[in-house]
């Protein structure tokens, strides 16, 4: 019988690929979702993790659980988890290697709750460099500060992948997985590779920090947060970032450089007008393909 398995956030960045991925592998997969929701094949459930007892449907029969909590607090986890405890024997909780107050709590109350657990802590995401695309596309410039601050990005794909892995396998109880991308790379050196797969020059500008807080602030950034990323990218910029070989070991694959990713995402930096051009072949030419 195929496994029945919970993911929570399965619209998010991490919870779509694991949704997808868990239904390839052939598990029965149910999706919370607090709206509509696009996932072919699978099944949906609405409830919202803020309110346990609208999760009762969700929970009923699953073996297991990929948990993403949403909330800068742990104030109320306690309750879904005991909800989780009296079908499930196993939960995945996706963390940050940031191991912030409130996933540090969480991480305790997980491994206190009775469940079968393993705890992911990725590096920074692939994805958070899309908030560069309107810039790219409008100017193929990106104004930040912190240039030289490292990171080894991962693809949300792998960090599913290990997620999967640890949901249907045994052998993963009480693993903390560390999970980055195969290189360090700066902001700058990112905005370079993000140029090259997309064919066009995209230059790095440094900032300063006080005029991104600014801008961070306009958008209705809470305070606290633009502080923490902020501090966060100046201690960045002490050396390399760590890069961990965990999802090779994991998965028994190599995680995807970032190249891959950009290549994967080319059409959110480009313009219309690029994205028209670099999809139609030199006259007398062969197809155009993306060099990566």
């Amino acid at each position: 019988m195929a496994q029945r398995i919970l993911v929570t956030a399965a619209t998010g960045t991490v919870g779509r690929h694991v949704t997808m991925q868990l239904a390839e592998a052939g598990a029965e997969v149910r999706a919370l979702t607090r709206g509509p929701a696009d996932l072919p094949g699978v099944q949906t459930v609405h409830g919202d993790l803020s309110v346990p007892d609208s999760l009762r449907t969700a929970v009923e029969g699953v073996e297991a659980v990929f948990l993403v909590w949403p909330f800068a607090s742990a104030d109320g986890l306690d309750a879904v988890l005991a909800l989780a405890a009296e079908h499930a024997r196993r939960v995945v909780y996706l963390s940050s290697a940031a191991i912030r107050e409130n996933e540090r709590r969480a991480e305790q109350l997980i491994e206190q709750s009775g469940l079968e657990w393993a705890v992911l802590r990725p590096h920074a995401f692939a994805a958070n460099t899309l908030r560069w695309a309107e810039q790219i596309r409008a100017e193929g410039v990106v104004r930040e500060p912190y240039g030289q601050a490292a990171m080894s990005l991962v693809h949300e794909r792998d960090i599913a992948r290990v997620a999967v892995r640890a949901l249907t396998e045994d052998g993963h109880g009480g693993r903390v997985y560390e999970l980055t991308g195969p290189q360090s790379l700066t902001q700058a050196e990112q905005v370079r590779v993000i140029g090259e797969v997309i064919r066009s020059p995209v230059r790095w500008e440094e900032a300063s920090p006080e005029e991104a807080r600014r801008r961070m602030l306009a958008r209705g950034w809470p305070p606290e947060a633009v502080d923490g990323i902020l501090h966060a990218q100046a201690a960045m910029t002490a050396g390399p970032a760590p890069v961990t070989t965990t999802v090779e070991e994991v998965t028994a694959a190599a995680a995807s450089p970032f190249r891959s990713w950009v290549a994967e995402h080319s059409h959110a930096f480009r313009t219309a007008m690029r994205a028209a051009r670099d999809a139609s072949p030199p006259p007398g030419d062969g197809p155009v393909t993306n060099s990566v």
